[in-house]
């Protein structure tokens, strides 16, 4: 069986992460792609050889050839084609973040309950062997006890009129990269923390082009996520966790098949451990395919982008900031 894919808009981020890793996975063909012109949709279609065409995203809906769509829209955006696509019997993998805001991704997880669809969040780092290696490592308590979670993904983004400053289509540094950073948080400490302060430096009056927050953990442990797109910090990306007995950090959890590193120290013990240079999206299309052809679990699931949700939203109150809204 082969799991047909349309693409709702021809954004930058397919074809890294699914045009390429898509001819890397045979379970999967990219059969369409809409756009919001028809000759924007043709030209796409032709540069990276998918054989249709939509001349608008209802189009490409209403595709009875198209099985799932992926849904790379503006932020803001998000929420609202995912309910179209789940309405008109699509599955649905969306990227990051799922929705503007918390009560919106209440709404899209709702639905995705009472469908019988698959709906993914495109977290691709959390399907790669190198995060699910630290998920263990904390789980099965070799570290000790877990005292503390440091995450961070900073880097520069110094175009100003990008869209992912745009208030209007829900961004934000925090949408944007501190998505990823609270994410692996809530991986990496095992549960959903709340936030207990945040810091934020502005682009404009509503928008974050960097932010720090500080998280307490329901079990007692505590955490800290940085993000940035423009600040002192000009890369980073990482994460860190502390416990009684040692620690692990690792370098580059995001994109590991461009260069990682994950040490281990537990007492006088140190090692480090290397990973397959796999692309993470390839992992994440391989899971998604599995899921909706074989009924396999989804790690990222509509019921868990809400739990990140809730906390992006608890950044932006805690920082005196508006939460996003749907566009």
């Amino acid at each position: 069986m082969s799991l047909r894919i349309g693409i709702l808009g021809a954004a930058r981020i397919a074809p890294a992460a699914l045009v390429k890793p898509a001819a890397s996975v045979p379970s999967v063909a990219v059969t369409a792609v809409a756009a919001r012109s028809l000759d924007r949709a043709q030209a796409f279609a032709s540069r990276h050889g998918i054989p249709t065409a939509h001349p608008s995203y209802e189009a490409l809906l209403a595709d009875p050839d198209v099985d799932a769509v992926y849904n790379p829209l503006p932020n803001g955006l998000h929420g609202r084609w995912t309910l179209a696509a789940l309405a008109a019997g699509k599955h649905v993998l969306c990227e990051k973040p799922f929705t503007a805001n918390a009560a919106e991704a209440r709404e899209v997880a709702q639905a995705a309950a009472a469908s019988d669809r698959v709906v993914m969040e495109a977290f691709h780092y959390r399907y790669h062997p190198l995060a699910l290696r630290v998920e263990k490592i904390v789980a099965a308590g070799e570290l000790g006890t877990v005292e503390r979670v440091e995450t961070a993904l900073c880097f520069p983004l110094p175009k100003f009129s990008d869209i992912r400053y745009d208030y209007g289509l829900a961004g934000g540094a925090t949408m944007d990269a501190g998505c990823y950073a609270v994410h692996m948080a809530r991986v990496f400490g095992g549960e959903t923390p709340s936030v207990v302060s945040a810091s934020a430096k502005l682009r404009s009056p509503r928008v974050d082009r960097a932010m720090t927050a500080e998280l307490a953990y329901p079990s007692g442990h505590t955490g800290r996520i940085e993000c940035s797109m423009w600040s002192s910090s000009v890369l980073k990306i990482s994460a860190k966790v502390i416990g009684s007995r040692g620690s692990l950090s690792v370098v580059n959890p995001l994109m590991p098949q461009a260069y990682h590193r994950l040490s281990v120290k537990v007492g006088k013990s140190r090692r480090t451990e290397k990973f397959p240079r796999r692309a993470t999206y390839e992992y994440q299309l391989d899971a998604f395919a599995a899921a909706v052809l074989e009924g396999a679990p989804v790690k990222t699931s509509a019921a868990d982008a809400v739990e990140t949700m809730t906390v992006i939203d608890e950044i932006y109150r805690a920082a005196g900031l508006p939460v996003r809204e749907p566009s």
